[in-house]
């Protein structure tokens, strides 16, 4: 079975942006505690995904390519409203992190994320990441949609 490790962190400053990034356009057919459904829409190519329950940094996960007409048409079908992003890549220690730039009502939020081959795995961290929030349910995309980040009143920490 497919299994994403994956380790996310809240982002400052712009020292990251060292090249354009990617527009992405994502949505959700199924968001429960078991498994997300998602759609999304990068650039000329789309995919079609599904997440199991995250355990710690791990969860299963399933990921097909289908056509960019096909993920238009099912982001019209998505629960809930879409979220809108650019996605930047960055080499740092070793590892490739994609830095998240959200759009529209999550406005203002900026999150890393990497992929490991083990949740054990050590990595340096860069100097733009700021506290660890892999485990904190509202940094989940599929959380997002629903619950945007600039509606997270006083305690959001921006």
């Amino acid at each position: 079975m497919p299994i994403e490790i994956e380790r996310k962190f809240r982002v400052t400053g712009t020292a990251w942006r060292t090249a354009d990034g990617q527009r992405i356009c994502q949505g959700y057919l199924n968001r429960d505690q078991h498994r997300t459904v998602r759609v999304r829409v990068a650039g000329a190519q789309a995919f079609l995904t599904i997440k199991g329950v995250t355990t710690g940094a791990t969860r299963a996960e399933f990921e097909y390519a289908i056509p960019l007409a096909d993920a238009e048409a099912l982001l019209a079908l998505c629960d809930g409203p879409l979220i809108d992003k650019v996605r930047h890549r960055v080499e740092h220690g070793g590892l490739l992190w994609e830095i998240d730039e959200f759009l529209g009502d999550n406005a203002g939020l900026v999150v890393a994320e990497v992929e490991l081959a083990s949740e054990g795995q050590a990595i340096t961290l860069p100097p733009w990441v700021t506290e660890e929030v892999t485990t904190d349910s509202r940094y989940f995309n599929s959380s997002l949609a629903t619950h945007p980040f600039n509606r997270w009143g006083p305690s959001k920490d921006r």
